[in-house]
């Protein structure tokens, strides 16, 4: 008799190869690929290659700089993405049916200076819900199959993602107590006389500038930090006058480290914004921390 059951298995591919092939057409991308799945780069290629040796077919054009899907590798990437999703959400329901947890992704600056302060009250409020928080710095609006929901700091404009903006918040411009009592800033033109510290771009000194009406601002001078917490601390030591994001430095102001230099506000372009899957918005889980943090910002910004 055939034993339908172990022919049809013996049809399906590896699962490691379809999870490299997964990612690899999502990036367009093999580097990008093995990131996410902490293998090497090496290895995701090879995966594909058994793939495309068990199908019988070429899944992608590689190219010196780019890598593009083949017109059955399109195909395909569409129609196993929601298989494995779908084994993804029924193999992480079982395994948190008894014991339940939330992953957190968010920036490193919002995860020190705001979220972590306060995340006690979530854990007292949901004692039953583990809670793993780790630390990127994306806002491209790609969340991994071990993320639930995350905190992305940009436009809003993610594609297949539930996104809401938690605060329209500003750009301030602090410097420590201790540098403004050695050098004073009584006017905008007093900005020539200190160093400028710069977080992710230079381009919000420039807008500040202009807002200022300061044309000879120094723009190229000054240190470029990718975190807004060095920048802020930089500015704690005295070492500059920072235009930081007003959520993440009240924590400073709080303390006393930081003080407003000038009281000229500008609308920061980016926001802070709670996403999470389009597949999952009724998830209890992510529907108890989405309405937990966005009642937590309206509260610290009364």
């Amino acid at each position: 008799m055939i034993n339908w059951k172990d022919k049809m298995f013996k049809r399906l591919p590896p699962l490691n190869s379809l999870k490299a092939f997964e990612s690899a057409a999502r990036f367009l991308s093999f580097t990008k690929a093995a990131d996410e799945l902490f293998v090497t780069q090496a290895a995701v290629s090879h995966q594909i290659k058994l793939l495309e040796d068990f199908l019988g077919i070429k899944l992608f054009i590689r190219k010196n700089r780019a890598l593009e899907l083949t017109e059955q590798g399109k195909n395909y990437f569409l129609d196993i993405s929601p298989i494995l999703q779908k084994l993804a959400d029924v193999t992480g329901k079982l395994m948190t049916e008894e014991n339940q947890h939330l992953t957190i992704s968010v920036p490193q600056s919002f995860g020190i200076h705001w979220l972590v302060p306060r995340l006690s009250d979530f854990n007292q409020r949901y004692p039953g819900l583990e809670v793993r928080i780790k630390s990127t710095e994306q806002d491209e609006g790609l969340l991994t199959n071990d993320t639930d929901v995350a905190i992305y700091y940009g436009h809003g404009n993610w594609d297949n993602l539930q996104a809401e903006r938690l605060s329209t918040d500003n750009l301030l411009i602090l410097a420590s107590p201790r540098l403004l009592a050695d050098k004073p800033v009584n006017k905008k033109e007093d900005l020539l006389n200190h160093t400028l510290i710069h977080v992710y771009t230079r381009d919000n000194w420039q807008m500040m500038a202009i807002a200022l009406g300061v044309d000879n601002l120094n723009i190229q001078h000054g240190p470029l930090f990718s975190h807004t917490f060095m920048a802020l601390q930089a500015a704690v030591h005295g070492q500059g006058i920072v235009l930081a994001n007003s959520i993440l430095a009240q924590q400073e102001m709080d303390k006393g480290n930081l003080q407003v230099v000038l009281p000229m506000e500008l609308h920061d372009p980016k926001s802070f914004y709670v996403v999470s899957d389009a597949n999952r918005i009724k998830d209890p889980n992510i529907i108890a921390f989405r309405e937990w943090i966005m009642q937590e910002m309206q509260i610290s910004k009364n």
